[in-house]
């Protein structure tokens, strides 16, 4: 893949776990199926991350992140300010809402810090901000390249899940770990779908996520936020 190699060390940092923007804190609905004893084993919970990859709401995120990326690049600031509307309305719950609000709002502010002249795209996009858009804004700002900035936010969205599911099912890191590499091919096939869709082809069938979340939002004991 030809783009400079200090863009691969970008998308390194901004996929890491440790980029403080808050995602250890959501399980994304997981944890309302532990606790209902619906996933309670490695192969339940790859069957669930691979529909969601083949047909949940994670494909509007990543396909939104790209419209992000390719509106900061185009300059397009009118199309970034509806992407971002737009998604917002797309969220099914208020825990899933308010996730990527924050997420979004965290990772604004941590870019201002390291890469200021983003400010021009995140005051035109405002207050709030999903996660997605400012994903894509970072990775349009740091170079890296369409297919790899995809792969890498389905992989940090997927690993923090897995991370999640360690903690509630309970699994071993080493399960963990065998999930996430058994995902790669959805990851990847994903990923390749994503770059080709049309706007009017933006669709996912979610309901089990919004099911869950729903109740999450009710459940009496909570680890995660959502």
């Amino acid at each position: 893949m030809d783009f400079e190699p200090v863009s691969w060390l970008y998308l390194l940092q901004l996929a890491s776990s440790a980029l403080p923007v808050g995602a250890y804190s959501y399980s994304e609905g997981i944890e309302t199926l532990v606790s209902l004893g619906v996933m309670t084993q490695p192969p339940i919970l790859k069957h669930w991350l691979e529909q969601e990859l083949n047909y949940g709401a994670i494909r509007l995120e990543a396909s939104v992140m790209l419209r992000g990326y390719r509106n900061v690049i185009a300059d397009d600031l009118d199309a970034l300010t509806y992407w971002n509307a737009w998604l917002s309305a797309a969220k099914e719950t208020q825990e899933l809402r308010s996730q990527s609000w924050q997420m979004g709002r965290s990772l604004i502010r941590l870019l201002l810090e390291l890469q200021p002249q983003v400010r021009v795209s995140t005051d035109a996009v405002g207050n709030p901000c999903n996660y997605a858009i400012a994903f894509g804004m970072a990775a349009a700002h740091w170079q890296i390249a369409e297919p790899i900035a995809l792969l890498g936010y389905l992989h940090s969205w997927a690993s923090n899940l897995i991370n999640a599911a360690v903690k509630l099912i309970p699994l071993g890191q080493t399960a963990g770990q065998q999930v996430l590499v058994e995902l790669y091919g959805s990851m990847t096939q994903a990923a390749n779908d994503i770059l080709n869709l049309e706007d009017d082809a933006l669709c996912s069938c979610g309901w089990g996520l919004a099911l869950a979340s729903m109740a999450h939002e009710t459940q009496y004991t909570r680890l995660f936020r959502s």
